[in-house]
């Protein structure tokens, strides 16, 4: 699973890029800035966007600091679901209450503890794991259903009173014509029909054919 981390200190980022590879966590993203993080966000040259799963988010960056980062990241429907970890030397109280209202799940405080980040990144990644699998399921539901309604649309019904002939057993249609029962179920119900004799009918048909 693919891991983002942003901020604008180049020792901070190779620290925690440090960690987290010697844990195993081989696929990492590396962003200076918010912008930065938004460009590896974003899909290239119509290719389809990077695969990020959790990111790791410092606070206190020049230009657009990471609550606005966060904020503006939760705002999009493709990238709402992910996890973002602020990475903060303010740990206070109100600063705190400010990222979590911008769509944080986790803080990390500075510096960073190399087994609180690897435990805090575990459960992230477990969540984010979670989060697709229900998503997944519900594609695989919704498109289930796609399916089956557009199949009930091709369902033909047979409602009502319907006129047969007591007699040959034709069915009188829509337009007054009296036509083979099968060829009748055929258009109205989809079903096909195979042909043969019951055993009453090859005694009244062929007397000497069949025995009992």
């Amino acid at each position: 699973m693919a891991i983002l981390i942003v901020d604008d200190s180049p020792d901070h980022r190779l620290l925690l890029r440090s960690v987290l590879s010697k844990a195993g966590h081989a696929d990492i993203v590396l962003a200076e800035s918010a912008q930065a993080a938004f460009s590896a966000l974003a899909p290239q040259d119509g290719a389809p966007p990077p695969q990020i799963d959790l990111i790791l988010l410092d606070v206190l960056m020049p230009d657009m600091d990471g609550v606005a980062a966060c904020r503006q990241i939760k705002q999009s429907d493709r990238l709402k679901d992910i996890p973002i970890i602020m990475v903060t030397a303010k740990n206070d109280a109100d600063n705190l209450q400010e990222a979590f209202s911008a769509g944080a799940m986790d803080y990390i405080a500075k510096p960073v503890n190399g087994v609180e980040l690897l435990a805090r990144v575990a459960s992230a990644l477990t969540l984010k794991r979670e989060m697709d699998h229900r998503k997944a399921r519900e594609e695989d539901l919704r498109r289930s259903n796609d399916e089956l309604h557009q199949a009930l649309k091709e369902v033909k019904a047979l409602r009502g009173l319907i006129p047969i002939c007591a007699s040959c057993k034709k069915i009188r249609n829509d337009g007054g014509f009296w036509q083979q029962l099968e060829d009748y179920l055929s258009e109205h119900s989809g079903v096909e029909f195979s042909h043969g004799l019951c055993q009453p009918c090859i005694k009244k048909l062929y007397p000497g054919v069949y025995r009992d």
